[in-house]
């Protein structure tokens, strides 16, 4: 049976005409997903995330600001997205699919949100077109109800997960491995746990023999009761955010290893789907869904 999928008709908000934030991916994910059979049963659909959920990572007078649409503009242009009503809702949504998602791959070992992965967002403000951390949102909601005491968060997104480590800081059982092109943005990095800088244009062998290396001794040695898995794929080759040089086969090769090692140790395992940038929404969607295709094979 395919692992469930989270999905929110609100994950795909408006934006101005010609933004370079390929907002539409979200919808064509969930097209593609549905036509390849990955969510037979149907998508699950997420509740918002509240203000008190969301405040358990982030400082409640940022939430109130993101939800009363009151962002100051220097904010709002560190984000890069107009945060109005429908941005808002979409960051809520997010949030909650991938609270979500990790109750259910708690449940039944895998699972996944056709969005998330906003590692930019920091405790007091967003940043890099990400409003709010869902993955240190869902992580500290799971763990202050004692769902979970450890976590281990797995960020292969092109970008180092700054926000997640400054909401992470304080927690010393929610750990974090970013592996990223080091000279990308952002350019003045918050330290996580286990940062992995990669030199520019580096290929599927090399990244491939890095995450082999690095990512089967922290597993053992964490022992998490849950993998948060950001399948970003800017690192693909043609991302126009990247700088790294990933090709499709590589992205893939990439999610089954991560999945497949979590499945071999019985840890459960969520997935989000990260960053992808570019004009071509078709190419990035369908990127995008070879980590559901991981789950599905690893099911």
């Amino acid at each position: 049976m395919s692992p469930p999928i989270v999905h929110h008709p609100a994950y795909q908000a408006s934006l101005p005409e010609g933004h370079r934030f390929p907002m539409r991916k979200y919808g064509r994910l969930a097209e593609i997903l549905a036509a390849r059979g990955l969510a037979p049963a149907g998508f699950v659909r997420p509740e918002p995330a509240t203000a008190a959920i969301l405040a358990l990572a982030h400082d409640p007078a940022y939430v109130e600001a993101v939800l009363g649409a009151a962002v100051p503009r220097e904010i709002e242009r560190a984000i890069g997205l107009p945060v109005d009503a429908g941005v808002a809702a979409r960051a809520r949504a997010s949030a909650g699919g991938t609270l979500a998602a990790a109750r259910l791959a708690l449940a039944h070992g895998l699972a996944g949100s056709a969005a998330g992965g906003s590692h930019h967002a920091r405790r007091a403000q967003g940043a890099g077109f990400c409003v709010f951390n869902d993955v240190a949102v869902a992580a500290r909601a799971l763990q202050g109800e004692g769902a979970i005491g450890r976590a281990l968060v797995v960020d292969c997104d092109v970008h180092q997960g700054d926000g997640t480590a400054d909401c992470l800081f304080a927690s010393p059982d929610l750990f974090t491995l970013s592996i990223h092109a080091e000279k990308n943005y952002p350019l003045a990095k918050i330290p996580g746990d286990l940062d992995i800088g990669l030199p520019d244009g580096l290929g599927d062998a090399d990244y491939l023999a890095v995450l082999a290396a690095r990512l089967p001794p922290l597993l053992d040695a964490l022992a998490p009761d849950l993998v948060f898995y950001n399948a970003g794929v800017d690192p693909h080759g043609d991302d126009r955010l990247g700088r790294l040089a990933l090709t499709d086969a590589g992205l893939s090769a990439r999610d089954r290893f991560v999945v497949g090692q979590a499945r071999a140790r019985a840890i459960p395992l969520v997935a989000v789907i990260g960053g992808g940038y570019g004009s071509d929404v078709e190419a990035i969607a369908a990127r995008h869904a070879l980590v559901f295709e991981a789950l599905a094979a690893e099911a």
